[in-house]
């Protein structure tokens, strides 16, 4: 079984990347676009990128049952980040070129009832065997399931002094839930500022320099008592989550007949895969969670950024080649239906899933187990929690700011 001894898991996969717009308020787009005229056009699923969500989801959740195998899975949340990023800043763009604004309380609202009620589940079910059971993986769920709850499993795991303890137990994963969800709060409220008070070309340049931020940030930071610190924190993990964003400015503000927006197509079809390549080459070799002496030191500092590229390619390459092979196979139905309804749920319950069968003592067939018994766990809280709740998401709801 794969040890919490280093971040080691995903952002939250499943996120919605349907138009949010509450029915009946939307106002009709102004021709520009307030600055980014493809910003409603681009509004929409992209199946590629929820077949890539399956693939990322895969990495983790092998990545936790046989580390050897892929000790560099954890590459997964980066790239899990930069979508996520990508998504949400795509949407809130969506609605401001509509309407001029972006309802804050609605889209906290919709982030809300999309991710917390099948957390919460979760956090019940594992309270309940560890207050009900003797099994070993669940010890502590309790206390963890509280911090979970709230989002601040990574702020614990970022004051952790060495390895990490078994403090979170099967929770310890949603630590990148508290990343997303921190950066759901602020991001918003940054680029409501930015849309208000600065021209939409300010908005892709200051977006360009938040981005720089995190990187020297992490530079001052690096020591290797700091790992946790820098692995858990939002402070150091934004650039991933903003490389997302800056990707979705850029490709707002290029109309469809844009040459440059022709040139980008062209670069993005042919970096895709080496983009692809060398994320598989990460997660095959690249000991992610170890101490590997100065390739560590480069990975905590610069390394991030550098996957936050190679992921923000295969954004944009997905975005815009929908025809393109990368984009037709990550679109067939069983990995597009996946990642658009499972892939959430698989990443809430993989590793508890893990923790169970390893405090039943299973040893062979482990990871065909953990999935299978994954997927299943994952269809019950997308039926039973998770889509009665995105349906009281998309019901209007007043309040533009």
């Amino acid at each position: 079984m794969a040890q919490e001894a280093g971040p080691a898991t995903a952002e939250e996969p499943g996120v919605e990347t349907r138009t949010a717009e509450p029915r009946g308020r939307a106002r009709p787009a102004v021709p520009d676009g307030r600055g980014f005229p493809s910003a409603v056009a681009r509004s929409g699923r992209v199946g590629g990128l929820d077949g890539l969500r399956t693939v990322a989801v895969a990495l983790v959740l092998t990545y936790h049952v046989t580390p050897d195998l892929l000790p560099g899975g954890s590459v997964a949340v980066d790239l899990f980040f930069t979508l996520s990023g990508f998504v949400i800043t795509r949407l809130l763009l969506a609605e401001y070129a509509r309407s001029g604004g972006i309802a804050l309380l609605p889209f906290y609202r919709r982030r809300w009832l999309r991710l917390v009620p099948a957390l919460l589940a979760l956090c019940a079910v594992c309270a309940i065997l560890s207050t009900t059971t003797s099994l070993w993986g669940f010890d502590g769920s309790l206390r963890a399931a509280g911090l979970s709850a709230l989002f601040l499993v990574n702020v614990v795991r970022a004051m952790e002094p060495g390895p990490y303890g078994d403090l979170m137990g099967p929770l310890a994963h949603t630590w990148s839930l508290g990343v997303e969800e921190q950066f759901y709060l602020l991001w918003p409220l940054v680029l409501l500022v930015l849309l208000r008070f600065a021209r939409a070309r300010a908005v892709l340049l200051w977006t360009a320099a938040l981005c720089a931020l995190p990187v020297l940030w992490r530079c001052a930071l690096w020591n290797p008592d700091a790992a946790h610190r820098i692995y858990n924190g939002t402070d150091t993990r934004a650039d991933q989550l903003l490389a997302g964003a800056l990707v979705a400015v850029v490709l707002a503000r290029l109309r469809a007949d844009d040459p440059r927006l022709a040139v980008l197509r062209t670069w993005a079809g042919r970096l895709a895969w080496p983009a692809l390549g060398a994320l598989a080459l990460v997660a095959w070799l690249m000991p992610v969670t170890a101490d590997a002496g100065l390739l560590t030191a480069a990975w905590y500092t610069v390394g991030f950024l550098v996957v936050a590229v190679l992921s923000a390619t295969l954004v944009a390459a997905l975005e815009l080649r929908p025809g393109g092979r990368m984009s037709r196979l990550l679109s067939l139905t069983p990995l597009a239906w996946v990642g658009r309804n499972l892939s959430y749920g698989i990443y809430l319950w993989h590793y508890p899933v893990v923790r169970l069968l390893a405090s039943l003592g299973m040893t062979d067939g482990l990871l065909p187990a953990t999935a299978l018994l994954s997927v299943l766990m994952a269809l019950l809280s997308y039926y039973a929690v998770e889509a009665p709740f995105l349906r009281r998401a998309r019901r209007p709801v007043p309040g533009r700011v």
